[in-house]
């Protein structure tokens, strides 16, 4: 573990930039101060989603602003009563940068920068600060704690409350906060932008985290314009789009009459219900942080060679963050970054992917690298071909001459000539050839289509219109839309499904609804009407499965932190006494204390795909913010184990392992890996021995066939995961003759033994 030092030069240097005073695109600022917005543009764009038009510790979707308290009575104002250019600059000039990213002098601790904190305290006195005796003694304090931090380590944080001087230095700041109340007509203001060509679909800007007090943001729908949010309170503010949940933005509002920036005393999660309220030091929050700047900044992605073993050390900002904990008292964290690496035991090899399963697979594999750039796209992402037979990567598939945009889900024909492949971020369905990867068509079906499966009754498909609120039922072959099923009753809110799922027989289908926390059933889908029911889920159900019978399903709560069991029509699930109820809730938290951390046992976050095993043995649930893998035995609807998992956890399916059982194939968005599992090794039908059997890099190789050359981000981006032949039940019926004859009797039969 390494542990950074930043040159006071180099800190005051950001400190400025944050302010203004370095070049900043006029269209889009990470910096802000009073009226000064911090402007995020919504983009297709890798680990830009959130776009503030400025790099900032490697990532473009965090800002810093800070809350004016001091040299504000003399500003000049418009007509309007609004600050106009010139008080605009003057504001900026009275602004300490103290708490920003100023440095201490010397010493091993260079960044809790408490000698710029007196060129506030001096401004919170006014033209007479000198004569205020809040403000010499004060300034008192911030050299004797000084001197106390000289030789502290910057990757513990520190309590003041336990330092001779720590709690007489703030509460002399607080007395100077209420001489320097600030005029909330100045506070930040965060401006989102949705529109082409940096969006070619819809988002939403939902309050992720937010400081206890303020008012959060939560869309109605998936738009496509402008929407501001005024941030009154200091502490640290994030949004995400419930659309696609990994498109993360943050800033933190910074109170200059305090040592570090400011996450705040207590913030409110959006987790667990909606209202999670926590102290700021609190672990969950900690998790949050930490997975904002892996997922949101491209260089601390993770990067696997089949070869050779590589060093990753994920950057954090090398800041002083003041927290507080649970009794309210404020600890300071040095240095960021030493922490995280302390927390988190970072800076490991990652070891060279040499593991291979024993026993090849049937067929092939089909995986989604989201993030990946070619040469002749403006818009990322690869649909990537796995040989299972010997584990390399056969070919991409980028359609340069469409600029497919960010490819996320798929599925086949039953003769399995196509490949169906969604675009997210755009309004198309794609149709290619399977065997040449040439393109056949689109379609445009509607905004973010995310998921797509058949009918096994009809072979039409269906796929859901993620920012839509509906799903199309479209011809064989993509041809042409021949119905909408709408998603949410007439008077409900948008829905927004998600990764549904179809039944055995064609008749059923489930939809996760992201924006309405419940799932749409539709009973019977040779009804004109689709004869629609809901389900009871959790917060934002994302992914969504079917046992082989129909007779249940699972739902992955992505913010609820739970899997729904929900029953199709008798009872199916299995409460923790054994007996069967309509739903379940399997709680990934029962271990876990998101205020300590505190677990007895390993837990899962932020779920997302959870495909059943085609014999029905087996639930295996992707974590993106723990990432690990979930085991749920669905004889008891119990997570009887873990298993771990890459950076950004994400698509799971199920193929068929030659001469009989299954494997499932697992993806990670920020890792380009690929995890082979055996759910069930020795065919006992219990989960509980569930084992990884091999991993690979996703890489586009020397030898893989292609239509466009990878550039950047090789691999990365892993998503949606579709195995052929399909192997559930009611499509492995329907493989074809060429494929089937690699199947066994039970792969054919998955759910009626006695035919073998």
């Amino acid at each position: 573990m390494r542990r950074r030092r930043l040159a006071v030069g180099t800190a005051l240097a950001v400190a400025l930039a944050f302010l203004g005073f370095s070049p900043v695109p006029s269209s889009a600022s990470g910096a802000g101060a009073g009226p000064l917005p911090i402007q995020f543009k919504l983009t297709d764009n890798n680990g830009s989603w959130y776009d503030t038009g400025l790099t900032l510790f490697g990532t473009k979707s965090l800002g810093v602003a800070v809350l004016p308290r001091t040299g504000l009575s003399s500003l000049p104002l418009d007509v309007n009563g609004l600050l106009n250019n010139t008080g605009v600059s003057a504001l900026l000039q009275n602004l300490p940068l103290g708490t920003v990213l100023g440095g201490l002098p010397g010493g091993s601790n260079p960044l809790v920068n408490l000698d710029t904190l007196t060129n506030a305290v001096d401004l919170s006195g006014g033209l007479l600060g000198f004569l205020n005796p809040n403000v010499q003694k004060a300034k008192q304090d911030i050299n004797a704690l000084v001197t106390q931090l000289q030789n502290a380590p910057a990757d513990v944080p520190l309590n003041l409350g336990t330092l001779p001087v720590g709690i007489d230095l703030m509460n002399q700041l607080a007395a100077l906060q209420a001489l320097s109340t600030p005029n909330l007509s100045l506070s930040p203001n965060a401006q989102f932008h949705v529109g082409a060509p940096d969006a070619a679909a819809t988002h939403t800007v939902t309050s992720l985290i937010y400081p206890y007090g303020s008012q959060p943001i939560d869309q109605t729908s998936a738009f496509a314009g402008d929407v501001s949010k005024q941030l009154t309170e200091p502490g640290l503010y994030a949004w995400v789009c419930k659309v696609h949940p990994y498109m993360l933005g943050a800033v933190v509002v910074d109170d200059p009459l305090t040592p570090g920036l400011d996450f705040g005393r207590k913030l409110v999660v959006n987790a667990r219900g909606g209202n999670l309220v926590v102290p700021s030091n609190s672990n969950i929050v900690q998790q949050l942080v930490q997975k904002f700047f892996r997922l949101t900044s491209p260089g601390n992605w993770q990067t696997f060679s089949n070869t050779v073993s590589k060093h990753w050390d994920p950057t954090y900002p090398p800041a002083p963050i003041l927290m507080y904990d649970a009794a309210e008292s404020p600890v300071l964290v040095p240095n960021l970054d030493a922490y995280y690496q302390s927390l988190f035991t970072e800076g490991v090899d990652l070891p060279a992917l040499t593991q291979r399963p024993a026993v090849p697979g049937v067929g092939e594999v089909w995986i989604d690298a989201q993030m990946a750039m070619t040469a002749g796209k403006t818009k990322p992402g690869v649909a990537t071909k796995i040989d299972v037979q010997n584990w390399t990567v056969a070919r991409t598939v980028a359609l340069p001459q469409i600029n497919m945009n960010n490819p996320h889900n798929m599925w086949t024909d039953r003769n399995g000539n196509f490949i169906y492949q969604t675009e997210w971020f755009s309004d198309r369905l794609t149709v290619f050839d399977r065997r040449t990867g040439a393109l056949v068509r689109t379609l445009q079906v509607g905004p973010d289509p995310s998921h797509v499966m058949t009918r096994v009754d009809t072979d039409q498909l269906h796929i859901a219109i993620n920012g839509g609120n509906q799903v199309v039922e479209v011809a064989p072959g993509g041809t042409g839309i021949e119905r909408r099923l709408m998603t949410q009753f007439a008077g409900e809110k948008p829905a927004h499904p998600h990764a549904h799922w179809m039944s055995a027989d064609g008749r059923k289908m489930i939809t996760p609804n992201t924006n309405n926390n419940d799932a749409a059933i539709f009973q019977d889908l040779t009804q004109t009407s689709g004869d629609m029911t809901k389900g009871a889920t959790g917060q934002l159900p994302i992914a969504t499965s079917m046992t082989p019978d129909s007779s249940k399903a699972y739902v992955a709560n992505f913010l609820g932190q739970t899997v729904s069991c929900v029953s199709l029509a008798a009872n199916a699930c299995h409460s923790d006494a054994g007996t069967l109820v309509n739903n379940k809730a399997i709680d990934l938290w029962a271990t876990y204390d998101p205020v300590t951390g505190a677990n007895s046992g390993a837990f899962g976050g932020l779920p997302i795909q959870l495909p059943t095993s085609p014999d029905g043995q087996a639930v295996l649930v992707a974590n993106t913010l723990t990432s690990n893998i979930a085991v749920i035995d669905p004889d008891t609807d119990k997570v009887v184990k873990y298993l771990p998992c890459d950076s950004g956890c994400h698509g799971i399916n199920f193929g068929a392992k030659q001469g009989g059982g299954y494997y499932a194939y697992v993806s990670s968005k920020f890792a380009n890996s690929v995890a082979v599992i055996d759910a069930d090794p020795n065919g006992d039908g219990n989960p509980a021995d569930a084992a990884i059997v091999g991993k690979f890099v996703l890489d586009q190789a020397p030898g893989t066939a292609n239509d466009d050359p990878v550039v950047a981000y090789n691999g990365m981006g892993g998503q949606g995961v579709f195995a052929y032949p399909i192997v559930y039940n009611g499509w492995v019926q329907n493989a074809p003759a060429e494929v089937a004859s690699q199947l066994t009797c039970r792969q054919l039969n998955p759910i009626n033994p006695e035919a073998c």
